[in-house]
């Protein structure tokens, strides 16, 4: 029997009085960004807005809570750039949107940090004990490319490095369920043929860190032929598509020909669209992909957002989880 869980790759908006508050405590030029270093008083605003988007991840039934981001206002590469040993360099464009990033130049070796394992902590300390904890990295190629190297000279071995240095994160984090690594740039920038091989072995390094099931979700579109291939030689759980953006044809073809995990993550509602599907349009579209590749028979179904919710105004994310939470028991209800 499939099983459906309905969850989020976190990143989420920052509730209105954090972002208000917060903007008075923090400043708004690029040096007021989160450094690792922040003051009691920014501290403890974060810590009530994590507190709160616990609450709501709780309120709308999702089986499987995130810490939710909050702090990372360099996105994806935020673990880097609170780096001790990473310089902070200038504004980035976020992938294909309105979104910039501090960019991280890595000017020495990167050591364990406990920066993001100290937020899952701080999560752990506020779940209910019942609903399991997931935890969110990005996936060590997505963090490679959008950091500079200006210490290790060479890309496989600075995806190496990359990689140790998100291991190491992961061997302080408290029990979670589920490890998902945010791996958008294997669609946006896939890797070139010498470096292809040294994927896998990269989330293989961050994989071994973890006794949870290891979702690698791509988003952003559809995985080229070949990196879909190569990805599948990672030990990992589950592939997370994009079935939202991009050319569906081409995920479906990836999974029939070169075959798919039996754990899925389906990225079924717009991270970046205020328009709120329902519980049976979300339904449909994971009964789609499901039935076009026959010949897995999958055992978990993770339902989520494609991309991160944080571009979301904060009434239409919260609506947005409600309906992945509810499309888990639609298809609960199908399957009993």
């Amino acid at each position: 029997m499939t099983e459906y869980v309905s969850t989020t790759p976190g990143l989420f908006p920052l509730p209105d009085w954090a972002k208000s508050e917060l903007g008075d405590l923090k400043g708004h030029q690029k040096g007021d960004l989160i450094g690792g270093d922040e003051s009691a008083a920014i501290a403890k605003a974060y810590g009530e807005a994590r507190s709160e988007v616990i609450d709501e991840q709780h309120d709308a039934g999702l089986d499987r809570l995130v810490e939710g981001q909050l702090r990372w206002d360099d996105m994806l590469a935020h673990p880097l750039a609170v780096h001790d040993n990473v310089d902070t360099g200038g504004i980035v464009r976020y992938y294909d949107n309105n979104n910039f990033y501090r960019d991280p130049r890595v000017v020495g070796d990167l050591t364990p940090s406990g920066d993001v394992a100290a937020e899952l902590n701080a999560t752990a300390e506020l779940t209910d004990g019942e609903t399991p904890l997931q935890a969110v990295l990005p996936g060590p190629h997505s963090l490679s490319a959008l950091a500079t190297d200006e210490h290790y000279g060479d890309e496989a071995e600075f995806l190496a490095a990359i990689a140790e240095f998100l291991a190491s994160e992961v061997e302080s984090f408290p029990e979670h369920e589920t490890l998902f690594l945010l791996d958008p740039s294997l669609v946006t920038s896939p890797p070139g043929d010498d470096l292809a091989p040294e994927v896998p072995e990269a989330i293989d390094t961050v994989a071994s860190a973890t006794d949870a099931e290891v979702v690698v979700h791509t988003y952003f579109g559809a995985l080229e032929e070949k990196t879909y291939a190569h990805l599948l030689d990672a030990d990992l759980d589950a592939v997370g598509f994009d079935i939202v953006a991009g050319d569906r044809k081409q995920t479906v073809y990836n999974a029939s020909e070169y075959g798919c995990p039996s754990d899925v993550a389906l990225g079924l509602a717009d991270g970046q669209n205020t328009l709120v599907e329902t519980a049976e349009t979300l339904h449909e579209r994971a009964s789609w992909f499901t039935e076009q590749v026959p010949s897995t028979d999958f055992e978990t179904v993770y339902l989520t957002t494609n991309t991160e919710p944080f571009y979301l105004p904060v009434t239409k994310f919260r609506e947005k989880l409600s309906a992945l939470s509810a499309a888990a028991d639609l298809d609960r209800e199908v399957t009993v």
